[in-house]
C-alpha cells in the first residue's frame, strides 16, 4: 500500500474514531468535533496524516446548496433590513487589521507580510495562498489561520447554548428517502455546475459560492424546495472537521509554543472586536441576538454555515455577513500582496 493510502487510511481511522467517541459520550456535533478532535489528537501525536483532496472540497458544495437553497423570494425580501447591518462588515474588518497586524509585528515578531496575512479574518485557505505567494511563511499562516478556526468553532456552539439558550438540536435536513429523487437530482446539478463553473470563472471559493449561486437560482425561480438531506449535510461536517485536524500534522513543541500560542492570543483578541460588533448590531435593532453573534464570529464559512443550521438561526442574514467579509478580505489581498513586492523591490537609499 502506497504511503499516501495509508495516510489517508490512518486519517479515516482517526476520524471517526472521533466521531464515535463524540456520539459515546452524548456530546454536540460529533460528526464535525468528533473528526476535528480526532484528526487533532492523532497529528499531536506524530501520526502521518493526509486529507481526502478532491473528496473534501466536493463536501464543501452540500453546504452551498444549503445555503442557496434556503435563499428564498422572502428571505430577499427582508435584503434592504439586513443593509445597516452588512455595513458594519467593513469597519469591522479595517479595525481588525489595524490591530491584528500590530499584534503579531510587535507581540510575535512576525515580519510584516505573514503579519498580514496572519491577521486578515478571510477564507484561511485563501489567506495562505495569497500570503504565501506575497512571500509570507505558509507553514505559520496554516497554523495561525487553523487555530482561528479551531478555537472558534469549538466555542462557538457552548457560547450559543449556555450564552444564547440554544439546544442546537434545529434538523439540518430531511432524510434522503423523504426527499423525491427529482429534487435529489436537482441539488446534485447545482453542487456539480456551480462548482465547476466556478472554478472555471475563476470564482474564489467556488466550491460554496458556485453551488450557492446556482442553488439559490433555483430556489428563486421555484425549482428547488429543499435543503440537501440530513446525511449529506453529515458528510460535509466529517470532511471540514478532518480538514481542520489535519492541518496540525507535523507540528513541533516549538511551534506549538510559539505560532499556536499567538494564534490562541489573537483569537481572544478576535473575539472581543466580534463581541462588540454583535453587541451594536442588536443593540441598534438590526438583528437578534443569535444571528448577530454568528454573523460577526470570525470563523469560516462553512463552519459558521453549520452553526447556523443546527441553531435555527435566519440563514440568509449570517451567510450575508460572511460573504461580505470574505469578499472583501479577499479583494484586498491581491492589492496587499503587489505593495508587499513593490516595497521589497524598491532599493533601500
Amino acid at each position: 500500500m502506497s504511503r499516501p493510502s495509508l495516510a489517508r487510511l490512518i486519517t479515516l481511522a482517526a476520524a471517526v474514531a472521533g466521531v464515535a467517541a463524540f456520539a459515546a459520550a452524548g456530546l454536540p456535533l460529533p460528526f464535525l468535533f468528533g473528526p476535528m478532535t480526532g484528526c487533532l489528537i492523532a497529528a499531536l501525536a506524530g501520526a502521518r496524516l493526509q486529507g481526502f483532496g478532491q473528496v473534501s472540497v466536493a463536501a464543501r458544495t452540500i453546504l452551498g446548496v444549503a445555503v442557496g437553497a434556503s435563499i428564498t423570494p422572502a428571505v430577499v425580501g427582508q435584503l434592504p433590513q439586513m443593509a445597516a447591518s452588512v455595513a458594519l462588515v467593513p469597519v469591522y474588518i479595517a479595525i481588525i487589521g489595524l490591530i491584528g497586524v500590530p499584534f503579531f509585528r510587535r507581540v510575535c515578531g512576525f515580519e510584516a507580510v505573514t503579519a498580514y496575512y496572519c491577521a486578515m479574518p478571510g477564507g484561511s485557505q485563501d489567506m495562505i495562498i495569497f500570503g504565501t505567494e506575497a512571500g509570507g511563511n505558509p507553514r505559520i499562516l496554516s497554523l495561525i489561520h487553523a487555530t482561528r478556526v479551531l478555537i472558534i468553532v469549538t466555542v462557538a456552539p457552548i457560547l450559543l447554548v449556555q450564552v444564547y439558550g440554544q439546544t442546537l438540536g434545529n434538523p439540518i435536513g430531511a432524510p434522503a428517502l423523504d426527499l423525491p429523487p427529482g429534487e435529489l437530482a436537482v441539488m446534485a446539478a447545482a453542487a456539480l455546475i456551480g462548482w465547476k463553473g466556478g472554478e472555471r470563472l475563476g470564482l474564489f471559493g467556488a466550491s460554496i459560492l458556485g453551488p450557492m449561486i446556482v442553488a439559490t437560482a433555483l430556489s428563486l425561480g421555484g425549482l428547488l424546495h429543499a435543503r440537501p438531506p440530513a446525511e449529506a449535510i453529515l458528510a460535509a461536517q466529517f470532511f471540514i472537521g478532518t480538514g481542520i485536524g489535519v492541518h496540525y500534522v507535523g507540528i513541533t513543541f516549538a511551534e506549538l509554543r510559539r505560532v499556536i500560542a499567538a494564534g490562541a492570543a489573537f483569537v481572544l483578541i478576535l473575539a472581543a472586536i466580534a463581541a462588540v460588533f454583535a453587541w451594536v448590531a442588536t443593540g441598534l435593532g438590526l438583528a437578534p441576538a443569535v444571528e448577530a453573534f454568528l454573523a460577526f464570529a470570525p470563523g469560516g464559512q462553512a463552519e459558521m454555515t453549520v452553526l447556523a443550521i443546527v441553531a435555527g438561526a435566519d440563514l440568509g442574514f449570517v451567510v450575508a455577513h460572511h460573504l461580505t467579509r470574505i469578499v472583501l478580505v479577499i479583494a484586498g489581498a491581491p492589492v496587499m500582496a503587489r505593495l508587499f513586492r513593490t516595497k521589497a523591490s524598491t532599493p533601500r537609499g
